[in-house]
């Protein structure tokens, strides 16, 4: 029994489609546009019950931050959308935003419970590793076992 839309042109576009889509209401270009459309809204919503943002504010912060993690500027968001970093001492259940962060970006700041004091000791830690004041720099560079 061939199906509702069996053969029938697209619903949205008017256009024949694929085989492979025959008994579908959408064919594929259509398809992707409306489950595109749906995702943003989807986010739309989620934003704004979440952080009281829009779409559209999310969207101009990206763009503010070239597109990229504010702090590793290597994630992009296409794979897997920015995370909405947000300042977790404010009262009243309202967030402060800070910017788009990647999700290790974010789990860093809060494993480091946003305290600039801990940052500072990383950044030492880095320039000036514990280890080198006690250990050679040459012999404390590891070479792989033979």
């Amino acid at each position: 029994m061939p199906g509702r839309w069996e053969g029938r042109p697209c619903a949205q576009c008017g256009r024949t489609k694929t085989p492979k889509r025959r008994s579908e209401k959408h064919c594929a270009t259509c398809h992707r546009a409306i489950s595109k459309a749906a995702a943003r809204r989807a986010h739309d919503r989620y934003l704004r019950r979440t952080y009281g943002i829009t779409v559209t504010e999310y969207e101009q912060i990206l763009h503010l931050q070239d597109g990229t993690c504010y702090i590793c500027r290597r994630a992009t968001g296409k794979t897997r959308r920015l995370s909405v970093d947000h300042d977790h001492k404010k009262g009243n259940g309202r967030h402060s935003i800070r910017g788009l962060l990647c999700r290790p970006c974010n789990n860093f700041l809060g494993h480091f419970r946003d305290n600039p004091e801990i940052f500072a000791r990383a950044i030492d830690y880095l320039a000036s590793p514990p280890a080198h004041r006690v250990i050679p720099r040459e012999r404390a560079t590891m070479e792989s076992p033979a």
